[in-house]
């Protein structure tokens, strides 16, 4: 089994547990590979063992981070790795394990105790073309000029859902309820579910409200004039600029994100940390 190790770049802690778990699995007779902006900062690693992300090649990918270091892992490597995370963030709803629980939770998996927990994504086309990351959280499209609103309609399944003018739009998937949604008035939604919630965000009527559509929906957002341009934002971690007049398409993806999971456990875990955020 070869093993792939990220870790949060701007912690220390974070940084020095990966060595102790890529020494730990290396001493325990597995291949192990380290990705380089880890490696860049805590030089430790064997630099014949360390591969920038988008050139992993392994089994399992042990992310030791906040959910930041594991979307950025999901957006830059190629294939659907599955992945074992520890909490190195603020609050962690991606995470599985706390840092204290890191080798208990790895001789688990070594032992085949876990389970793969898959959760949908995105895909986002612009202009008929798929240039976009695959979102695990949300698409968000901003107004280009802050403080200057957008005017905005978006369609599921060809159908006029709602025209209104406002900050931009929040697309998400169940994973991403807890995030940039919630924020907007969205909903929590148990993430074993497989649908869209669509968001107005700062929206300048009342009435345009979130709405949630199934996963087997298309998603259309279309900009009106007054044109001007608009940002994406996928995850957070990958932002390109739009032309107002540009077509923006939103599907479920093929792909999707994989976690080895302990614990088949929803409630009360997930609303426990929404109620610790707020």
């Amino acid at each position: 089994m070869k093993f792939g190790i990220v870790a949060r770049r701007d912690k220390e802690e974070a940084l020095k547990l990966a060595y102790r778990v890529y020494d730990f699995l290396r001493i325990s007779g597995y291949d192990v590979v380290v990705d380089s902006e880890t490696y860049q900062n805590l030089p430790q690693f064997d630099p014949g063992r360390v591969l920038p992300l988008e050139e992993f090649d392994v089994d399992v990918i042990i992310v030791i981070g906040g959910d930041g270091t594991i979307l950025r892992v999901e957006h830059k490597t190629k294939r659907d790795f599955p992945i074992l995370s520890i909490n190195m963030g603020t609050l962690g709803f991606l995470t599985e394990v706390e840092p204290h629980e890191t080798f208990f939770a790895l001789s688990r998996f070594l032992e085949g105790e876990y389970y793969i927990d898959e959760r949908m994504k995105l895909r986002t086309y612009i202009n008929g073309e798929n240039v976009i990351p695959d979102a695990l959280n949300e698409n968000a499209i901003l107004t280009g000029i802050p403080g200057k609103i957008v005017h905005l309609k978006y369609y599921v399944d060809g159908g006029l859902a709602d025209e209104f003018r406002a900050d931009g739009i929040i697309i998400a998937t169940p994973t991403g309820s807890t995030g940039y949604s919630l924020s907007a008035g969205g909903p929590f939604v148990d993430p074993r579910l497989e649908l869209f919630v669509i968001a107005p965000l700062n929206p300048i009527a009342l009435g345009s409200r979130p709405i949630v559509v199934p996963s087997t929906s298309e998603i259309e957002v279309i900009s009106l004039p007054p044109e001007r341009e608009l940002i994406l934002a996928v995850d957070g971690q990958f932002y390109t600029r739009l032309e107002p007049e540009a077509e923006i398409k939103i599907r479920k993806s093929p792909r999707k994100t994989k976690f080895i999971r302990f614990s088949h456990e929803i409630y009360p875990r997930y609303p426990l940390r929404l109620k610790r955020r707020f």
